[in-house]
């Protein structure tokens, strides 16, 4: 396979800092992603496409306030960049605890009752806090989740990121690559009674057109498309980044899942469900959201 001589050299620099970053701890890697992200972010090209999105999505914002978001967003993205390289050590601590890890709120109280049926179930989420931090939460408490992600365009790199991850949790993970094959991966998946959690805050090409910071954005429907399908619980969780390492995983309340007869409007009332939530935890912190990317059509 050919592979770009610019993918080469973009797969090394993610090699060197991985070897850079994994004899430091946790916290201190968090703290150095952080830092560097946060100092020269800002100043990269895709800074603009943040500014242009809170832009249309916040406009109460001034200047000020959004180079205050953007600079957020990059400290956030470097720390979790970071601590992917040891994630494996962040583990479960009681909730005020001292040091790193995560603590699950929501768990006994919506999360296991709505799986105690023993069928599929969808998790859904966004580039919120420290996304990569849910499977590990979800199999500390003896649920395997397969999740749908988007593949990254370099090949070697999307690799280097995929034995990551199977070498901090020692174990294979079940990932499906977004597109028509991973799609019906997920569904077989589905209907072997596995879970699946779904990263549904990025423009898709096709999909819905539903409202999202009161503009119309193109929208995952796969979400809707599986919870309807399977009539199976859809819970919506997300990360909220307390400290440099430090995690709060929130679960929230299985959704209702409408059943009018007319499955184009269900579908259309679910994901509108589903984006006024995750608009919710972004205007809870907006620089903790990933507002790199053209969630909105350019016009």
């Amino acid at each position: 396979m050919k592979v770009r001589l610019s993918h080469r050299v973009e797969a090394a620099i993610v090699w060197l800092l991985i070897k850079l970053l994994r004899p430091l701890s946790p916290a201190t890697a968090s703290r150095l992603g952080a830092a560097v992200a946060g100092a020269i972010g800002p100043f990269i090209p895709t800074s603009k496409l943040a500014d242009k999105n809170l832009r249309l999505a916040m406009p109460e914002l001034n200047a000020a306030q959004r180079r205050q978001i953007v600079k957020e967003c990059w400290q956030n993205l470097g720390a979790t960049a970071a601590e992917l390289v040891r994630i494996g050590d962040i583990r479960e601590i009681p909730r005020g605890a001292p040091g790193p890890g995560y603590t699950i709120i929501g768990w006994d109280e919506h999360v296991a009752p709505a799986l105690a049926h023993g069928g599929p179930s969808v998790f859904f989420t966004g580039h919120i806090g420290n996304w990569e931090i849910l499977p590990a939460s979800a199999h500390a408490h003896g649920l395997e989740i397969g999740y749908m992600y988007r593949a990254a365009s370099n090949k070697l790199v999307d690799a280097m990121v995929m034995d990551l991850r199977e070498a901090n949790f020692g174990r294979k993970i079940t990932m499906f690559a977004k597109g028509a094959a991973g799609g019906r991966a997920a569904y077989a998946h589905l209907l072997k009674k596995g879970h699946l959690g779904l990263l549904v805050d990025q423009k898709l090409d096709t999909g819905l057109a539903v409202p999202f910071f009161g503009h119309s954005a193109q929208t995952m429907d796969a979400m809707a498309s599986f919870a309807l399908k399977f009539r199976c619980p859809v819970i919506p969780t997300y990360v909220e980044r307390i400290g440099p390492a430090r995690l709060l995983v929130i679960c929230e309340a299985p959704l209702p899942l409408p059943d009018t007869g007319d499955k184009a409007a269900d579908a259309l009332a679910l994901t509108t469900t589903m984006n006024e939530i995750l608009e919710r935890w972004i205007r809870a912190k907006p620089g903790a959201w990933l507002w790199l990317h053209r969630r909105w059509p350019k016009r």
